[in-house]
């Protein structure tokens, strides 16, 4: 099961969003980034993450570009109901955001984006237990070399 978190400061838009979308996701909501960071301590299996640009106290870009260190995996989408250029480049270049939604949302569109997020997560997963693997795998084969080496 895909598990997202929504974070956005209207109460109301929580409530829909987990209601539209809770057969198909599990969902965890929030309405600040300081609930949202809480989430993600106590939730490890969550991989993606919306949030709503204009907050009080820290727009979505801030909050990605805040929590990218500690949860570099969660595939990040931003939401607002506001069409700014500048929004989207600054989401995209310090928030490492992967889609950018307007509200009002439709929900085929949220459903789509969630599921081709999901994609990219699981493909990232995938090629980083690859690379793992293959460098591990690469470690012995240098042991092996060396030892063949100095017999």
């Amino acid at each position: 099961m895909i598990t997202v978190l929504y974070i956005d400061d209207e109460p109301q838009n929580l409530i829909s969003f987990k209601a539209s979308f809770r057969r198909d996701f599990t969902i965890f909501t929030a309405e600040s980034a300081e609930d949202a960071r809480k989430i993600l301590d106590e939730n490890k299996e969550i991989t993606i993450i919306l949030s709503d640009q204009r907050m009080p106290n820290i727009t979505g870009i801030e909050f990605f570009e805040s929590i990218l260190e500690l949860y570099p995996d969660p595939i990040r989408i931003l939401i607002t109901g506001y069409t700014d250029i500048s929004a989207v480049v600054d989401a995209i270049n310090r928030g490492q955001v992967y889609k950018y939604l307007t509200k009002p949302w439709n929900e085929d569109d949220i459903k789509n984006s969630i599921l081709k997020a999901n994609e990219v997560y699981r493909l990232r997963k995938d090629n980083k237990e690859l690379t793992d693997k293959l460098m591990h795998l690469n470690e012995k084969l240098e042991f092996l070399a060396r030892q063949n080496l100095l017999s």
